[in-house]
């Protein structure tokens, strides 16, 4: 799966947000730094959804599996 980073210069530097993925979103002093705080952003959406779905099921009968979102 690939997704799509969108980065806008700002007079403090560059800001970045992935258009995909509502909620990761930062900026930087340089386009690498954001680039590098994107990522970091990335993960912590992806974590703290994970967390929360996690508390969602808790002492329910669930079904994981692999999910893969490559192109068909």
């Amino acid at each position: 799966m690939k997704l799509t980073a969108v980065f806008m210069s700002v007079p403090e530097g560059y800001i970045g947000f992935v258009e995909e993925l509502p909620g990761a979103n930062t900026q930087g002093s340089t386009m690498e730094e954001t680039r590098e705080n994107l990522k970091e952003a990335v993960q912590m959406v992806l974590d703290a959804n994970r967390e929360l779905a996690e508390r969602s099921i808790v002492g329910k009968l669930v079904s994981r599996e692999p999910f893969d979102l490559a192109a068909q």
